[in-house]
């Protein structure tokens, strides 16, 4: 998700903003007494900036709106702390071969406006994300489903406005028939984008979108754009996942230093990450609050392979441009510490993931001019790294411009975006010079989810429009494996493929670095790197 959170960006996933931030209703002055600012009894803050689209879930593919979709909205499924399936609005998924899999309903679950979740409330929605005519960012997760081309051909209008894979049984029950077996595609229905719609929600989506009305543990209550989210505990919840406090506010900061200085003032509950310049004191600002966990997601540098930089680029020139950045040097200094440096292009906390045992991912001046140089250089000598200002990335991308220019003698600047949603309109309207920092969040624990979501040819959040028919085809073997452990097996096969092809360079693997003041408990992350805010008890 874009997103570890989606991924999301972020970020799955769902790109990872390191803190895509913002500050409307959390600034503090001199003299304020902690919750003064905004706040509500009951309710926690946290910062989380501007979504980049409505709320709607098949159209949140970035972390600051996920954040606020998985307060309104519950799929089928969910993971725990290790990465395996728990059950929410769903009894059951099961499957024989795959290839059909049946869909049970937990009874007595309601969108907050009262109307029954049924099995129609899913098909319906998803017939409706997976319809080109909708312009949804996350319809290829439907492309599994037989039908799909129908309703999103690739060229032309859609031939039918509902999925042939899609069958109502009763009221609690439905059926998924995939084109072909995917033998992780339960784990797949864990990602937000996959939940079920309110018949009001087909009336108007566009106003929904400002409003909407979910089946999750919160329900809306006000947006008052760039500047605040706000969120109420909903009595009627049926899931595990019940809210523990009242509510939510989700408040947008321009600078990740001023959400921290209002976490240390008591007018920001929780911050998700602190920046590079409070980071070495953060420990001692926040005592207990202080938050450190590594969780399942990557940084990488992707290059937009339509730029005059890297057109027909030749692998070897990004190989030799992942050899002359100094990994183990910047995580240790300038990010304190915070990161690992990457040994591939999943996080460890995915199924799957392996060390590629390669010298690609690591520092060497030398062999990595020679590379560039025998990869045809870089036209103009001089390449861009697009990044957002509002996340704490300036410090980490001069470092590694500076790091690429004194071992390649490649000139290389950053090119900040004012924040995270105009940063993700510029690689979804294809205006990235060279490349963009990329970085994605778990959308599920699999390692398909940070190889098929960002590196195939037809997925949506593949922005660098890397293209290659050998990766796909291994890709299609991979999802028609006979068992999960099989396809994870396959997938491993792909990605040392794409350690000859590089369609992205990875850097490091996150870890939260964030924390809490002293009006809040039970702060936990979950491994997706976010915080699980219905667990969040107030003071």
């Amino acid at each position: 998700m874009r997103g570890a959170r989606s991924a999301k960006w972020v970020a799955g996933a769902i790109v990872v903003a390191l803190a895509a931030t913002a500050c409307g209703g959390g600034g503090s002055d001199k003299g304020d007494s902690p919750k003064k600012k905004g706040a509500l009894a009951g309710y926690v803050s946290i910062d989380v900036g501007e979504p980049q689209k409505p709320l709607m879930p098949a159209d949140t593919n970035e972390s600051n709106g996920a954040y606020v979709i998985r307060a309104l909205f519950t799929q089928l499924l969910d993971f725990d702390d290790k990465g395996e399936i728990v059950y929410t609005n769903a009894e059951s998924v099961d499957t024989k071969d795959s290839k059909l899999w049946t869909v049970k309903l937990k009874d007595g679950w309601k969108f907050h406006n009262g109307e029954p979740v049924t099995a129609q409330s899913y098909v319906d929605a998803w017939n409706w994300y997976a319809n080109s005519k909708n312009n949804q960012q996350n319809s290829f997760w439907f492309s599994d489903i037989a039908g799909y081309d129908d309703v999103h051909p690739e060229k032309g209008d859609p031939k039918s406005d509902k999925m042939s894979g899609l069958k109502v049984v009763d009221d609690h029950t439905f059926t998924i028939q995939l084109t072909d077996r995917v033998p992780y595609f339960n784990y797949k229905l864990g990602y937000s984008t996959f939940a079920p719609m309110p018949k009001v929600f087909f009336d108007d989506p566009k106003a929904f979108g400002q409003k909407p009305v979910g089946n999750g543990p919160y329900e809306f209550e006000k947006w008052t754009h760039k500047k605040l989210i706000q969120v109420k505990a909903w009595d009627g919840y049926k899931g595990p996942n019940k809210a523990e406090n009242k509510g939510i506010q989700f408040k947008h900061y321009t600078t990740v230093e001023a959400a921290y200085q209002d976490v240390v003032s008591g007018n920001l509950d929780i911050i998700k990450q602190v920046g590079p310049t409070d980071l070495p004191k953060y420990k001692q600002d926040l005592g207990d609050g202080a938050i450190e966990q590594p969780y399942a997601a990557i940084q990488t540098l992707t290059p937009a392979f339509y730029s005059k930089t890297f057109k027909g680029v030749n692998p070897k020139v990004l190989q030799g441009l992942s050899m002359a950045i100094d990994r183990d040097t910047i995580t240790k200094t300038v990010l304190n510490g915070t990161r690992t440096p990457a040994t591939s292009f999943t996080p460890p906390q995915v199924k799957g993931n392996q060390d590629l045992n390669t010298d690609v991912f690591k520092y060497n001046p030398t062999k990595a001019k020679a590379l560039v140089k025998e990869g045809g250089g870089v036209p103009g000598n001089k390449l861009w790294i697009q990044y957002n200002s509002d996340g704490g990335h300036k410090e980490w991308v001069t470092a590694v411009c500076e790091s690429i220019r004194n071992a390649t003698g490649i000139d290389c600047v950053g090119d900040p975006k004012p924040d995270f949603a105009t940063d993700l309109e510029a690689r979804d309207n294809n205006e990235v010079k060279s490349m963009y920092r990329g970085g994605w969040v778990a959308d599920y624990p699999v390692n398909v989810n940070f190889i098929k979501e960002l590196y195939h040819t037809k997925a949506e959040s593949n922005n660098g429009h890397f293209s290659d028919k050998e990766i796909d085809g291994l890709m299609a073997k991979g999802d028609k494996a006979e068992s999960m452990e099989e396809a994870v097996k396959a997938y491993q096969q792909v990605e040392k493929k794409l350690l000859e092809k590089m369609p992205s360079i990875p850097l490091w693997y996150y870890q939260i670095n964030g924390g809490h003041g002293k009006n809040v408990e039970n702060v936990n992350i979950d491994y997706r790197g976010d915080v699980e805010l219905n667990k969040v008890t107030v003071k």
